[in-house]
């Protein structure tokens, strides 16, 4: 029987078939939530917070991505991926609208450390529940493939387009505005990808059976990091690779605009641009990394790369602050550093492959962790060392993950994989 043209040519690049709306779904569900990237934690500070209280906000936040990211992997186990990103997505849009009539009309830090830090479950349960149904739905030997467009869907709306969306009409919509839309964008990606994926697998619990319980499940995946501590160093790389990620997000913003006197909207363009080439750059680095080798290239260009590229983004605007271009040439090298840690998901579950499952969860820990490690970072030393003493901290990490990574050896690392 012959499949119809869209099918085929979705196989063809590696859409595995009964994905394709999950993948929308996905993209639509980030670019609402990247909308939010480039002028949240300015808009913050706006309301009358400090930067310290907009730092632990975001810390907060990070803490309960963290933790989503964990228990998108035990609660799918228990649930199915199905269920896990529902919770998610009804998380994100309840504790959003909760923030947008109640936290920040009313100017509360308490109500907005509740609805703003704790919407960071949201997230996590519904993308990497969405990368939990891939792994378990899609063919093996075009595994790698389908989560290569995972990450591609991810990033280009968290933070590409939706940091676009936000510089193209920030002047028009204005904060409030585009926090609307993003509350809208959300809420469609999550009925697109709910409801249209194809699919059966992550409509049913993905544990053998649909036993066992979740103190067990969480356990096991706790436990491999000490266990099996190749698995443990990687998760701690994974927090390191993009925790300067997320705490310039948050300090990065209010420097631009206030000392650099660049607009809100020409940040909003730097996020995209820096972005855009980390997306283009994931491509590059996953071929440099099955062809040459997953520690040396994750060592040297994740966490050597990443440390250089961390000072050039401060010190080449600050050496020019009315120079555009030379900011944008610094933010697009700062997107390519932060793709050199690609390989890191195959070095980690490569140590325990009887145990897959569980070193994800580990990665997905590290990956949510990054998310409040960065801006716990800016908000213990920003007061005592300024911004340029965090940018080197942040430097400093990522040289530390470079050892990490180096230390972590894989069987058949740096030779070819098969067809």
């Amino acid at each position: 029987m012959k499949r119809p043209m869209g099918e085929g040519f979705l196989s063809k690049i590696g859409i595995p078939a009964g994905f394709a709306w999950g993948y929308a779904g996905l993209l639509l569900f980030m670019i609402g939530d990247g909308v939010e990237t480039s002028f949240l934690s300015r808009t913050f500070f706006d309301f009358g917070f400090s930067q310290a209280q907009v730092g632990a906000a975001f810390t907060v936040y990070g803490l309960a991505a963290a933790v989503g990211a964990y228990l998108a992997g035990a609660l799918s186990d228990l649930w199915g991926p199905r269920k896990v990103m529902a919770i998610g997505a009804a998380i994100w849009l309840a504790l959003q609208l909760a923030m947008l009539t109640i936290a920040l009309p009313t100017r509360s830090y308490a109500l907005l450390i509740v609805t703003y830090g704790l919407r960071g479950f949201g997230y996590p349960l519904f993308a990497y529940g969405f990368m939990i149904w891939l792994i378990a739905g899609s063919p093996k030997q075009r595994l790698n493939t389908a989560l290569g467009w995972f990450w591609f869907s991810f990033t280009a709306g968290y933070p590409v387009i939706g940091s676009l969306l936000a510089a193209r009409f920030l002047s028009i919509l204005h904060p409030a505005g585009l926090l609307w839309l993003s509350w809208l964008l959300v809420g469609t990606g999550a009925a697109v990808a709910l409801f249209l994926i194809g699919d059966q697998t992550g409509r049913l619990p993905l544990r053998a059976g649909g036993g066992g319980s979740l103190k067990d499940i969480l356990t096991g995946g706790i436990a491999i990091m000490f266990t099996v501590p190749a698995v443990g160093r990687g998760a701690v790389a994974r927090v390191i690779n993009t925790a300067s990620q997320f705490g310039l997000w948050v300090f990065f913003p209010i420097f631009f605009t206030q000392k650099l006197g660049f607009s809100l909207q020409q940040w909003a363009t730097l996020l995209s641009i820096m972005m855009g080439a980390n997306m283009a750059a994931v491509i590059a680095v996953g071929v440099i990394s099955d062809r040459w080798s997953w520690r040396k290239s994750t060592a040297l260009l994740g966490g050597v790369f990443c440390a250089l590229a961390c000072l050039v983004f401060y010190y080449a605007p600050v050496s020019a602050p009315s120079n555009y271009p030379i900011a944008v040439v610094a933010a697009a090298i700062y997107g390519i550093a932060l793709a050199g840690y690609v390989a890191l998901p195959p070095m980690m579950t490569a140590q325990a492959p009887d145990r897959q499952g569980q070193a994800m969860s580990a990665y997905t820990l590290g990956a949510g962790a990054s998310a409040a490690i960065g801006p716990l970072v800016g908000t213990l030393f920003i007061g005592s060392l300024g911004i340029q003493g965090v940018v080197w901290i942040y430097a400093a990490l990522h040289l530390a993950s470079a050892f990490l990574c180096l230390s972590i050896t894989s069987p058949g690392d740096g030779k070819p994989l098969a067809a």
